[in-house]
């Protein structure tokens, strides 16, 4: 055999294998696409906390009008003279964390506060720049690792429940609801 004919046979056998080998190739793509989707939406779903009603529940992204809607967590009962639940927009803030390393960290923060029964969103207004205050010490010592997990936005939550019925007394504020919770 000379080298011709080598080259010639195995010219052949690469067409004769080209088909099948375009069919793996489409098999074996198909089947990594399939797997990058599903495991993203798997991973998408851990992060999420499971399910969007798990995540309102735990006060997440979600709107208070969908939150009320639900009839779960953010359904305030405190009903305004208008016949809808009154809220107390806080506007967004960023405070620095506290970063072992040294590096700057930041916290963006946008909160609601539903007034307790009675109380007038207006008169919260005025209490405002107070319960802030109240908040600066404790947002300004977490660490980058306090707001990892699904927890973090139910203990920052909690924390500033506490520091909110101490600055303005027992009643006052009924519950905060977290918009946006954003680390840098």
């Amino acid at each position: 055999m000379s080298s011709p004919e080598i080259i010639e046979e195995g010219a052949e056998a690469a067409k004769a294998a080209k088909p099948k080998s375009k069919k793996k190739l489409i098999l074996i793509g198909a089947a990594a696409g399939v797997l990058l989707l599903g495991g993203g939406g798997a991973t998408a779903f851990m992060l999420s906390g499971g399910s969007a009603k798990a995540e309102t529940a735990e006060g997440g992204h979600a709107k208070p009008e969908a939150k009320a809607a639900e009839g779960g967590h953010g359904d305030s009962g405190g009903e305004a003279e208008g016949g809808k639940d009154a809220y107390l927009d806080v506007p967004a803030f960023m405070v620095n964390l506290r970063s072992p390393d040294g590096q700057a960290r930041f916290l963006k923060l946008h909160f609601m506060i539903v007034p307790g029964d009675g109380i007038a969103p207006d008169a919260m207004k005025e209490k405002l720049p107070l319960l802030l205050d109240s908040f600066q010490p404790f947002l300004r010592e977490l660490r980058p690792e306090d707001l990892a997990g699904s927890a973090a936005v139910f203990r920052i939550k909690e924390e500033m429940m506490v520091r909110s019925t101490a600055t303005l007394g027992e009643g006052q504020v009924k519950d905060i609801l977290i918009q946006d919770l954003v680390q840098q």
